[in-house]
C-alpha cells in the first residue's frame, strides 16, 4: 500500500518523447554540434535532437522518474547527462511478453507490474486506446498514459498535461524544487 507522501512514478520513453523524430522550432535535426548546442553525438546524431531544458522540468514535477525504454541502462548512460538528470531507475522488459489483447502495447503490462499499484504517469509516443482501457481495468492507483507527439517530443502543453494531472490526482505529493 501507499502512503500519503510517495511520490508518483513517471515512466519516460525516450525515442518519441525525448528524442523527436521530426524537426521542431528549437531544436536541431541532426545539425552539427556547433549549431545545436553541443549536445549532438558523432556515433548518434540523433542525441543532438535532446533538449537539455527537459530534464529540470522533468525533476520539476516531483514524481520518481524512471527509464521505460528500449535503451535500458543505456538512458542514464548517454541520455541523462545530456537533459540534467541523475541516474534513475529502469524497467527491465521481459524475454517474452505474453499475447495480449489486440492492440496492447508490449510494455504496458510490465509497466503497471512495475508500478505495484502506486500512482503513475506513463509518457511515450506509442499509447494507444486499448493500452489506457487495461490500465483502468488492471491498475488499482491513479495513472495518466500520456500519449507525446514523437515529431516534436515532450513540450510545453504535455508539461501543462502532466502538472495539471498531478495537481488533481496527486495533490499531496512532495513536489521538485521547482515545482509547478
Amino acid at each position: 500500500m501507499t502512503g500519503p507522501m510517495e511520490r508518483p512514478l513517471l515512466f519516460l520513453d525516450v525515442d518519441g518523447p525525448l528524442i523527436p523524430f521530426g524537426p521542431s522550432p528549437g531544436r536541431s535535426s541532426g545539425l552539427p554540434s556547433s549549431v545545436s548546442g553541443g549536445l549532438a553525438d558523432p556515433g548518434n546524431p540523433l542525441l543532438g535532437r535532446l533538449d537539455p531544458s527537459v530534464g529540470p522540468r522533468l525533476t520539476a514535477l516531483g514524481c520518481e522518474l524512471v527509464w521505460a525504454t528500449t535503451w535500458l541502462d543505456d538512458a542514464n548512460e548517454v541520455v541523462a547527462p545530456r537533459i540534467g538528470l541523475p541516474r534513475l531507475p529502469v524497467v527491465t522488459w521481459p524475454d517474452a511478453v505474453p499475447e495480449g489483447p489486440r492492440g496492447l502495447h508490449w510494455k504496458t503490462r510490465t509497466v503497471v507490474e512495475w508500478a505495484g499499484g502506486r500512482p503513475f504517469i506513463w509518457v511515450d509516443d506509442e499509447i494507444g486506446a486499448m493500452d489506457r482501457l487495461w490500465v483502468a481495468a488492471e491498475h488499482r492507483g491513479a495513472a495518466l498514459l500520456h500519449r507525446v507527439d514523437a515529431s516534436m517530443g515532450l513540450a510545453d502543453e504535455d508539461f501543462r498535461v502532466l502538472a495539471e494531472w498531478l495537481r488533481t490526482a496527486a495533490p499531496d505529493r512532495p513536489r521538485g524544487t521547482d515545482g509547478p
